[in-house]
């Protein structure tokens, strides 16, 4: 059996196969390359990106020793819900001394009324009464100054006595004394209106020291309401540092309350900046949920770069300068709110992707900054 051996391919008809194949896988490359970029070219993104909330932390504004803690690492609690209470007796003690404080000065405050009262009503009637006495005296001095001046007419002609005469002048004598004690007398009543001044001093002070005792007891009530501490706000208790028997200063934290808001602050260089808005639409990824997809949205740019505001600020005008491109930390808000079942606290890495295409929405970031 004959068989004819089948021809090769000339060389030139493979070679150009092969220019085919590569020309299309070029072209094909080219053409994705071109795609992605004009995909790509309406998305700003950045890996430089992290979770954050509002995290409180939480400290007794009294001193005191803890008696008692009502929550544990990582516990969700509701805004007033007690936190942990410190030892009340003192702070009881004060407010008794507080509350007798002010019933001492509200007593003192009666008393000083009652006597402006009395001063008040008693001045008119003691004017008059003085004015009367010293009438009913003059008029007795006056008398008793004409009997002696008769006196001393009968004895300058024998008709009297010498001891009748000097009686007579003792006795005038002693009735113009009591004349001018009356004078006297009339000028001190007259002083009512300086009596009735030094009266209302003494209320206005009185009324003073009520007011003082009143806030003493107000801050002794506060002081002692600072020994229960509750949540501030709704949250995940962290950074717990305390346990019964604990002797804690005033002011000084022992532990955080981290808000159940979480945001995203993406931290996108300078130059990308130029064409993102307020509003726009963000599809954020984060690490700790691989493959899910969370809506956001653009929200605000922080007043300054990040370098500006690090522990040691670059200072360009000392030495050799290098320009570097800069990291402007952008707020993004989610929108939707993430399911509250997901565990997403600051610090997570995200990776956002800001659609920058959309400018529909508001000014653009840098003059939103403005």
């Amino acid at each position: 059996m004959n068989t004819t051996p089948t021809p090769s391919p000339a060389p030139e008809e493979g070679n150009g196969r092969r220019r085919v194949i590569v020309m299309s896988a070029l072209a094909l490359a080219i053409l994705g390359a071109a795609g992605w970029w004009w995909h790509s070219r309406n998305y700003e993104t950045t890996d430089d990106a992290f979770l954050e909330a509002d995290v409180t932390m939480v400290a007794p504004r009294v001193a005191g020793t803890v008696v008692a803690v009502h929550v544990e690492d990582n516990q969700l609690v509701k805004a007033g819900q007690p936190l942990f209470e410190l030892d009340p007796a003192d702070y009881q003690a004060r407010l008794r001394q507080a509350e007798a404080n002010l019933a001492a000065a509200q007593a003192q405050a009666r008393s000083a009324q009652a006597d402006l009262t009395m001063t008040n009503t008693s001045a008119p009637a003691n004017v008059a009464q003085a004015q009367a006495a010293v009438r009913a005296a003059r008029a007795q001095a006056e008398r008793a100054q004409a009997d002696a001046r008769r006196y001393e007419s009968l004895y300058a002609k024998d008709e009297v006595s010498a001891q009748a005469l000097d009686q007579a002048r003792s006795s005038a004598r002693a009735l113009q004394a009591q004349a001018e004690q009356a004078t006297a007398q009339l000028a001190m009543t007259q002083t009512a209106p300086q009596q009735t001044a030094a009266k209302e001093a003494q209320l206005a002070s009185a009324q003073a020291a009520v007011a003082q005792a009143q806030a003493a007891l107000d801050l002794a009530r506060l002081q002692l309401s600072y020994t229960r501490v509750a949540a501030p706000g709704d949250g995940r208790i962290t950074r717990k540092n305390l346990q019964p028997g604990s002797q804690l200063a005033a002011g000084s934290p022992v532990l955080a309350l981290v808000g159940k808001d979480t945001w995203v602050v993406a931290n996108f260089k300078e130059t990308q900046l130029q064409h993102m808005r307020v509003g726009q639409p963000v599809s954020v990824g984060i690490d700790a949920y691989p493959g899910r997809d969370f809506r956001a949205r653009v929200h605000s740019l922080q007043a300054g770069t990040g370098s500006a505001f690090a522990l040691l600020p670059a200072e360009n005008a000392t030495g050799n300068f290098v320009k570097v491109v800069q990291r402007v930390p952008v707020k993004l808000v989610f929108d939707p709110a993430p399911d509250a079942d997901l565990h997403l606290v600051p610090g997570m890495s995200a990776q956002p992707r800001v659609d920058i295409s959309d400018d529909a929405h508001g000014a653009a970031l840098q003059a939103a900054a403005r």
